[in-house]
């Protein structure tokens, strides 16, 4: 029997199967991911190139005003939504779902519970993000920023994920390998995670409407656990999944990925309310030492992808899953910084006015997140079907136009949200010439969107060329079985 097929999904480091536990072939277990995964994917991709579209929209509003301005469907007040939604809700959770459902089954050694329900729970997601995101552009917008899609809409998604997460709980219930490895801790942790923020987030600022300055509380409580702890969650889990795999090495330490696991979710779901927030000074003070704390997970975190790599340096440009896999790993560690020196240096309280916020929060949801999903999918999407991408050249050319895009959105808007607060506080600089100073850092950010768009355009065509591929195998070979009678009975002697 292969490696494979006796330890969980083929880890290094993992857990080693108890006696008499025969696991199942991973054909049968990728079988089972099959349909709800094609769903899940390609439904992100193309949710990424409306994300980008939109978010290349916004860019070039900020420099270019009147772009547009006589649509109001595409005034730049529901441009924006648009494009976060459909970032983080149309490719980062369903993404995120999708492999952590496959890392799920294949961990667990066991196939897919409830691979219908998961695709019925998939087209739910999309049905809900459609309405939506057609209802933000309408100017139904909550208002709230990473919640302004309106509950009819949420509902929908809300079912939607709950479908998707019972049968992840259920796959995870039924493993033949019990006991569990690092990822597993990640991804059941976030499972739970999502539907309590979301539905506490939507009942409280939309349905049941808190007053006052609750409002803002709730609204920064949920953005920060979305993108601070549910993204790194599944993240985390991926990384320290496919590193490993993918190298053919050990894990370097279990316990460290455990230690950094219990250190995210004690003290990462803290932060998101400013200091000079006008709340009960105890809110604001806890917020920013959960901040700083975050400073023990992202240290090792670093720690162990590090020692993990061990200097392998060829191995991964020799990989392009992996070069994805390691650039979202640098990133998290970066991103995780910003947040916390942007908070700790902060000393009065502009720097989170600038562009330095949005450039920190850009890299960590798509330097970090996005790109780690990119890594995963291109190395589980092949081995769902049986074949290779019809363009693997594209899979290189899309890390390179990524990572270029991100180098060119992130740096100068966090080079022009420094400048910006030095410049705030010279009481001799003119408002709006601080703000015509950061011209020249949106038209590069500009640039940095056109290649993001650039392969995302390679990643769809990559996804649905490998469809097409899948398909018409899948057509000749079911054409060959009906035939197959026919022919013998034509050939027959008589």
């Amino acid at each position: 029997m292969s490696t494979e097929q006796t330890t969980p999904a083929g880890v290094p480091g993992s857990p080693s199967p108890g006696p008499g536990i025969a696991g199942i072939p991973n054909s049968e277990i990728d079988a089972s991911c099959r349909m709800p995964l094609f769903v899940m994917f390609v439904s992100a991709a193309i949710w990424l190139i409306i994300a980008s579209v939109f978010g290349l929209i916004s860019s070039i509003k900020f420099h270019s005003p009147g772009f547009l301005a006589d649509i109001a469907q595409l005034t730049y007040g529901r441009v924006r939504p648009v494009f976060v939604n459909a970032l983080i809700y149309g490719f980062g959770l369903q993404a995120g779902l999708g492999v952590s459902l496959w890392l799920v089954a294949r961990l667990g050694r066991t196939t897919l519970a409830g691979p219908v329900f998961v695709t019925f729970g998939a087209s739910l997601w999309n049905l809900g993000l459609t309405i939506g995101t057609l209802a933000i552009l309408a100017g139904e917008s909550t208002g709230f920023e990473y919640l302004e899609i309106p509950f009819y809409a949420a509902l929908l998604i809300f079912l939607g994920y709950l479908l998707i997460g019972i049968c992840g709980v259920l796959t995870l219930q039924q493993r033949r390998e019990r006991p569990l490895f690092v990822s597993q801790w990640f991804i059941l942790t976030a499972v739970f995670w999502f539907p309590w923020i979301y539905s506490t987030a939507n009942l409280l600022l939309v349905k049941y409407p808190v007053r006052g300055v609750t409002q803002a509380v709730i609204a920064w409580w949920y953005a920060d656990n979305l993108l601070w702890v549910w993204l790194a969650l599944v993240g985390l889990a991926a990384i320290f999944y496919f590193i490993p795999k993918l190298l053919k090495r050990e894990l370097h330490s279990h316990y460290l990925a455990l230690f950094a696991f219990w250190m995210l979710i004690l003290f990462a779901g803290w932060g998101g309310i400013a200091v000079s927030a006008p709340v009960p000074a105890w809110m604001p003070t806890f917020s920013m030492i959960g901040t700083v704390l975050t400073v023990i997970p992202l240290l090792a975190v670093a720690l162990n992808v590090q020692r993990t790599l061990a200097g392998n340096y060829s191995k991964v440009r020799s990989e392009p899953a992996l070069l994805f896999i390691a650039f979202g790993a640098g990133a998290f560690i970066v991103a995780g910084f910003m947040k916390v020196c942007g908070l700790v240096l902060d000393f009065n309280q502009e720097l989170r006015f600038t562009w330095f916020m949005p450039a920190r929060d850009l890299l960590n949801s798509y330097g970090f997140f996005a790109m780690v999903m990119f890594g995963a999918i291109y190395r589980i999407f092949p081995q769902l079907t049986g074949f290779e991408f019809p363009f693997p050249r594209f899979v290189r050319a899309h890390f390179w136009l990524a990572a270029a895009g991100v180098f060119l959105s992130v740096l100068p808007l966090a080079i022009g949200g420094v400048v910006q607060t030095l410049e705030l506080q010279n009481a001799n600089i003119p408002f709006m010439d601080i703000v015509k100073s950061t011209l020249p850092v949106l038209r590069v950010s500009t640039i940095g969107d056109l290649l993001l768009l650039a392969g995302h355009l390679l990643f769809l065509g990559n996804a649905a060329g490998l469809l097409v591929r899948f398909s018409r195998a899948r057509a000749m070979s079911a054409y060959a079985e009906m035939t197959a009678d026919l022919f013998k009975t034509a050939g027959a002697k008589p």
